[in-house]
């Protein structure tokens, strides 16, 4: 018998935790002196992270705070491979493989923050692209 906590269940913290695998073997290739690696590692931690704590959290302003953060940790994600490939350390096609990765995640978490809080304001949905 398997036993699981209920953050455990859910499809955004299985595949954030994915995505921290995967950034980890990115970093693997980065000067630990570039600030970008510092960043990358401790951002793509904290989703899993936020979205955990989010979770046990009883009061839907509570909940949507943490996934509030963890959707910013993720944007921050994406926006440091984009300083990864600026600065030559990685290349376009590795970096869209973990933003397609993001981009699920962070429509998940809207999805969950949406879904704890319906009263909330919410900015129109915006396809977003890569280049």
């Amino acid at each position: 018998m398997k036993i699981a906590f209920d953050h455990e269940k859910l499809n955004v913290y299985q595949e954030s935790i994915q995505f921290v695998v995967w950034a980890d073997e990115i970093l693997k290739a980065v000067p630990k002196s570039l600030a970008v690696y510092d960043q990358l590692d401790r951002a793509s931690t904290s989703i899993p992270l936020n979205i955990a704590e989010g979770n046990g959290k009883y009061t839907a302003p509570d909940r949507c705070r943490f996934f509030d953060i963890a959707r910013g940790s993720a944007l921050e994600c994406a926006s440091a491979l984009d300083v990864l490939v600026a600065k030559q350390r990685l290349t376009s096609e590795t970096c869209i493989q973990g933003k397609e990765t993001l981009i699920r995640i962070v429509s998940m978490l809207v999805g969950l923050i949406r879904g704890t809080s319906p009263d909330r304001v919410h900015e129109e949905q915006k396809e977003y692209r890569t280049r």
